[in-house]
């Protein structure tokens, strides 16, 4: 009764005019944001951070907010549509896509919208009920555990890649080593900089991301030259019963994964994606058709990224936390208004608290009206022909490339992985086990050297702690269990069976071989 009573304080505040056209001011902004490629909501809360000052505390906090977990919604649009995405929709791009070229657009706009506003509504519910104990649980997690996680994070390279393990595992090890370019962050040494200035703080991600996905597929693109548009079809949004079946239960995976990893740091929207498509790629009943433009294979990711965006502030506002930059961005809003956000930040400041968290179902709300019924009108700008819209494209990339730390240096960075993008969708190699190697590679590096400075050099600190040591059974188990069934698929392989059969067929039959001895016996 306490979350009832505490919600109907919160959506008394959240309710009011000021406060309503603020939060659909945020969703909107956030929207359109998320449409554009590499214009992610941290550039766009950087740059209206310095307006918060002139705006009554409660509206800019729920508009701020509205950006960051709108622009979640959006950025699936450009995914799905254009193989184009951001950093929390990557996997998007890969079944989301394989819709669009099928004809089924609308279908795949549709399920990311219902399973955004799913993930959504459950990680609003978690928040309100569980906020205060949920937060400690970041306390509990330690650098051995966290090395932990990220190895159980590799493990999802198998179900990412629907082509060779093989290869998906090489094209992680590639983003590993990717993500060790830069500036060593312990000793200060620079490491596979060649020289270059601009590549001391590193690769940017949205750089590998628009290059290996945006231009890559947009060269491709011009290979085929009688495919001028993906949208030359009528947008179908609305889909058949049993459709609509299937995205409830990957939504709710979706959901409950994406809830419990935006409470971790270093967690959030990036790493939940990956860890729902796993799930799912596992425990759906159609789990052999994700990978090629399946319902289910932008259901769970979309629900995770959207649970994932709402449960990220919960460290922020219940422990004083953030998690990732956008919340880094958050937390200075917070104290530009005075306010610290803490443990006793529910105590000190109710209307503030549960005013966030009853606009942010609000804002689902508004989200939901922009990218389902209106969704048509959103793409009614991308159907013109490929020949126009492919230097537009081009343009967007290197704005929001250019956009992140205003260097040339970054849009030649994404030429170049434009053009080793598209090699690899020539050579069928997939980029989206690269990504995931560039995005855990350096977090496991960190951890794993925190780890071993604070055990002083011993691996028993994996080992010994439960957490650790709980997460490398669960490897290990996953890991036999992989094993096993490669095996039987092996044994049970055509060429396998055609082995086996051409075998039995030079060797003779017991009936033949009776019968042979038996002649050659008569002869004698």
């Amino acid at each position: 009764m306490d979350v009832l009573h505490n919600l109907a304080f919160g959506f008394e505040h959240a309710l009011t005019l000021q406060n309503l056209l603020y939060c659909a001011l945020g969703c909107t902004v956030g929207t359109l944001i998320g449409l554009l490629p590499g214009l992610g909501p941290l550039s766009t809360i950087s740059l209206l951070l310095p307006l918060t000052y002139s705006i009554p505390t409660g509206g800019a906090l729920i508009m701020l907010a509205g950006i960051y977990y709108g622009a979640q919604y959006g950025d699936s649009v450009s995914a799905i549509t254009m193989k184009i995405p951001h950093a929390s929709s990557i996997v998007a791009c890969i079944d989301g896509y394989q819709m669009t070229l099928k004809g089924k657009t609308g279908l795949a706009l549709f399920t990311a919208g219902v399973s955004s506003f799913i993930g959504g509504t459950v990680a609003i519910v978690v928040l309100s009920t569980m906020a205060p104990a949920l937060g400690e649980v970041g306390f509990l997690f330690g650098p051995a555990d966290y090395c932990a996680l990220m190895l159980l994070g590799f493990f999802c390279v198998s179900f990412v890649s629907s082509g060779s393990l093989l290869n998906g595992l090489a094209m992680a090890m590639v983003g590993v080593l990717l993500g060790m370019v830069g500036t060593d962050v312990n000793s200060g040494v620079a490491r596979y900089t060649m020289n270059l200035p601009f590549l001391m703080d590193g690769i940017g991600l949205i750089s590998i991301a628009l290059g290996c996905f945006g231009i890559a597929e947009v060269v491709k693109n011009l290979d085929n030259k009688n495919v001028l548009t993906p949208f030359n079809g009528k947008i179908k949004l609305m889909p058949t019963w049993p459709e609509f079946k299937r995205i409830i239960p990957s939504a709710l995976r979706g959901s409950v994964i994406g809830s419990v990893l935006g409470i971790l740091p270093g967690g959030g929207p990036t790493i939940a994606q990956f860890a729902a498509y796993a799930a799912d790629k596992k425990l759906s009943k159609y789990k052999h058709e994700i990978g090629t433009g399946c319902i289910e294979g932008v259901a769970g990711q979309a629900a995770a990224d959207e649970a994932a965006a709402r449960t990220s502030f919960i460290p922020l506002m219940a422990i004083g936390i953030p998690e990732n930059a956008v919340m880094a961005l958050m937390m200075a809003a917070f104290v530009v208004k005075g306010i610290q956000p803490g443990p006793n930040m529910i105590a000190t400041h109710p209307d503030l608290f549960w005013g966030l968290v009853a606009s942010m179902w609000i804002g689902n709300c508004f989200l939901l009206v922009l990218n389902v019924p209106l969704v048509r009108y959103w793409l009614s700008v991308f159907k013109i022909p490929y020949t126009v819209l492919f230097p537009a494209i081009l343009f967007f990339c290197c704005i929001g490339t250019y956009s992140i730390n205003n260097s040339l240096d970054d849009i030649y960075t994404t030429a170049v992985f434009g053009f080793i993008g598209y090699l690899f969708l020539r050579l069928d190699m997939e980029a989206a086990p690269l990504l995931l190697g560039f995005i855990l590679g350096p977090m496991l590096e960190e951890n794993f050297r925190r780890a071993m400075l604070l055990s002083r050099g011993s691996f028993n600190v994996f080992v010994n702690r439960p957490i650790s040591g709980t997460l490398l059974s669960v490897i290990g188990i996953l890991v036999v269990w992989q094993t096993v069934v490669f095996i039987r698929k092996l044994i049970k392989s055509p060429d396998h069976h055609i082995h086996s059969e051409s075998q039995s067929a030079k060797a003779p039959t017991p009936v033949a071989a009776a019968a042979t001895s038996g002649s050659l016996a008569s002869g004698e």
